[in-house]
């Protein structure tokens, strides 16, 4: 938890991700990694220097397979945190598997949870939302965006999207995956299946994957190319010719 803390600090302060008075609304899916956002971000509640609340928001996509108990854990474990959990009921994946036969449904779905969760958020009060994207997501997209959209791109720490009047923010972006698991188990926090018929069988597992080439063939290419992108001051790339 200690190097989870000092990572997550780090990048709260480096992005000035949450001041005084905020009401942060946390992206729960019941995952690994948004359960251990929440968590995190409850310890470091305990002794920032900023003063803030926090609550959990869960979109229920619809799907009947998710088992009542896992998200009945996931409250009463939100109860014991003292963060209140709001859970919303939605269509999604009803409309997109049903009703529309997505056969690449990944970005509508994406499109239309942040939608929810930011609706959620500004009911609740809140003026900031935090998501569990961490540092191997920031490297996926990038060589997602790199591979797929000729591009060199990838999500920012924190932005203000002004037509909600809602600041995301993203303060997992320094700490790897690998650290996340580790908390899940040492902790038990509470997980709740995905049962999503796509989960494990995207793009962005083919790149987990590519990555995990890179390293078996240079140890450290993982972090060097994460050190590429916290550091764009080291680019060296070509400007379009004037003709």
């Amino acid at each position: 938890m200690q190097k989870l803390l000092a990572l997550t600090r780090k990048a709260i302060n480096d992005y000035e991700m949450i001041a005084d008075g905020d009401s942060i609304a946390v992206g729960v899916s019941g995952g690994k990694d948004s359960t251990a956002l929440l968590a995190v971000l409850a310890a470091y509640k305990k002794f920032a220097p900023e003063k803030f609340e926090l609550r959990a928001i869960n979109i229920d996509m619809g799907f009947k397979d998710t088992d009542p108990a896992q998200v009945k854990a996931l409250r009463d474990w939100c109860d014991g945190i003292g963060v209140p959990l709001t859970v919303v009921k939605t269509d999604i994946a009803k409309i997109i598997f049903e009703r529309r036969k997505e056969s690449s449904p990944c970005s509508l779905c994406s499109k239309m949870r942040r939608g929810a969760l930011n609706n959620a958020a500004i009911e609740a009060g809140c003026n900031k939302l935090a998501l569990a994207h961490h540092a191997d997501d920031v490297l996926g997209t990038f060589l997602l965006s790199l591979l797929f959209e000729g591009r060199l791109s990838t999500f920012a720490p924190k932005s203000y999207m002004s037509r909600t009047g809602v600041t995301l923010i993203r303060p997992f972006v320094y700490v790897e995956e690998k650290y996340l698991s580790g908390l899940c188990r040492r902790l038990s926090l509470p997980v709740v299946f995905n049962p999503c018929p796509e989960d494990k069988h995207t793009g962005r597992e083919d790149v987990k994957r590519m990555i995990e080439t890179a390293e078996s063939i240079s140890p450290n290419a993982k972090k060097l190319m994460m050190s590429a992108l916290f550091h764009p001051e080291r680019n060296n790339l070509w400007q379009p010719p004037k003709n």
